[in-house]
């Protein structure tokens, strides 16, 4: 219920700023409102005001600003200067831009009320290494502090992976220079190539297989209907060697679990000062088409390090909003690159999300906190905003596609043509979303 109507509340107040949008322009513009509807379908609220009908509707996907024109109805003469179609091209693209702006707007606004109040970040350290990914490969090791990545200087873990997506959609390796814990300077190259698509697509998300947080080889949690629990292993437990082998660090005891499908294995553990002896057989299970073993085991973080990575940034207030705007036109800029790089086949469709996955992001940001849920509203805001300006028929970007190729002809795009494009955008867009719903149910519930 929580993800729900943290989903529900985040489509409404971004639908609504968008039609605010077009709203206010309209009107600053003269032009009569009709209705401003939230959500689609049969009205559940419905007021009436001295022009303007606003409705409240119970599919919480969108909305819409209906104007008074003369292609959908008769108009009086007497309000004929207040239809939208009769109004100048640069008035029609003011009011239509006006949606997707007040998205970019709105998410200017949350960040700056977060930056304001201080942003929590992690220190670009690497804590672990995971293996078998192309940051193993390329030879990082924990402590690595990451100076730049293809070139770009990095403050934080969200900068690095914001460069890890960037560079991604570009061929080649990715070059990233880094302080080794020795304080000398190295360069590794991330090839995701190297390792199928699986890894270009994680990549793509920021994920070479590095890791901030760094986990002691010790036990801290147990599935009780895990193999570990069965053997007789504890919460607590240090991991000493696995037939005679020293247990490094955790990743390398996941490996060799994974490695150990249906394999006996005497395992040496430290519990209370004391050294003992434990027989384990890992269970065989089914990961990506590949057998593995497990164990039902989760490890204890290394609670000292990962409280070195956090630090504060305190902005005053202008530089809060400075940052803000930044921040916004450096997100927005990226989701351009990225629909770019998709359309060029450079960058996987796997990544489009859809509405089971942001309301499941929602879900998850309002339980961390409300600064969390604001920066998720922003991300998605600026999403919105972006998505709208597509140069896509029955999107706000198509309808200023036809504007611009007014202005240049002299004359409006003819109404056969308009439809055809009305056709094809509402193809193109229906299919996208089906893919994304695809991509959500994979996610989701492992399909």
């Amino acid at each position: 219920m929580l993800t729900l109507l943290a989903f529900i509340v985040a489509i409404g107040v971004l639908v609504t700023f968008h039609e605010l949008g077009h709203y206010l322009v309209a009107r600053a513009c003269g032009v009569k409102i009709l209705r401003f509807s939230i959500g689609f379908g049969k009205p559940l609220l419905r007021w009436q005001g001295r022009e303007t009908e606003w409705t409240l509707c119970p599919i919480p996907l969108g909305g819409y600003v209906r104007m008074l024109d003369e292609r959908e109805a008769e108009v009086p003469e007497a309000e004929q200067h207040r239809a939208f179609n009769n109004q100048s091209v640069y008035k029609r693209i003011a009011i239509v831009a006006a949606g997707p702006l007040a998205n970019l707007l709105l998410a200017i606004a949350l960040y700056w009320v977060v930056m304001a109040q201080g942003v929590t970040q992690l220190r670009p350290l690497v804590g672990t290494v995971l293996a078998q990914t192309p940051a193993a490969a390329a030879g990082f090791m924990p402590g690595d502090r990451i100076l730049k990545v293809a070139g770009e200087p990095v403050a934080s873990w969200q900068d690095v992976r914001m460069a890890l997506v960037d560079a991604a959609m570009a061929p080649g390796a990715i070059v990233v220079q880094v302080a080794s814990a020795q304080g000398a300077s190295a360069e590794r190259r991330i090839d995701a190539e190297r390792f199928g698509d699986k890894a270009q697509r994680a990549l793509q998300q920021g994920d070479a297989g590095l890791v901030p947080g760094r986990y002691l080889p010790v036990l801290g949690a147990l599935d009780p209907d895990g193999a570990a629990q069965r053997a007789g292993f504890k919460v607590g437990d240090k991991l000493l060697s696995a037939d005679g082998v020293a247990v490094a660090s955790w990743d390398a005891w996941v490996q060799l679990v994974h490695n150990s499908p249906g394999k006996d294995l005497t395992v040496r553990v430290e519990r209370a000062g004391q050294a003992l002896e434990i027989k384990l057989r890992p269970v065989a299970a089914e990961q990506a088409g590949e057998v593995i073993g497990r164990i039902g085991a989760a490890p204890q973080p290394d609670q000292d390090w990962n409280r070195s990575l956090a630090f504060v940034r305190h902005y005053e207030p202008l530089e809060a909003g400075l940052a803000a705007a930044q921040k916004t036109w450096d997100t927005a800029w990226m989701s351009v690159k990225f629909i770019g790089h998709m359309l060029l086949g450079r960058a996987s469709l796997d990544n489009l999300s859809g509405p089971l996955t942001i309301a499941n992001v929602a879900g998850q940001t309002v339980r961390e906190g409300l600064t969390p849920y604001l920066e998720f509203l922003a991300l998605i805001s600026v999403s919105i905003g972006v998505l709208n300006l597509l140069p896509i028929p029955v999107l706000d970007g198509g309808h200023l596609m036809y504007y611009v190729a007014e202005l240049v002809r002299g004359r409006p795009v003819g109404e056969r043509a308009q439809l055809l494009g009305q056709k094809i955008g509402f193809i193109l867009l229906a299919s996208l979303m089906a893919f994304a719903l695809l991509n959500d149910f994979s996610r989701l519930f492992g399909g």
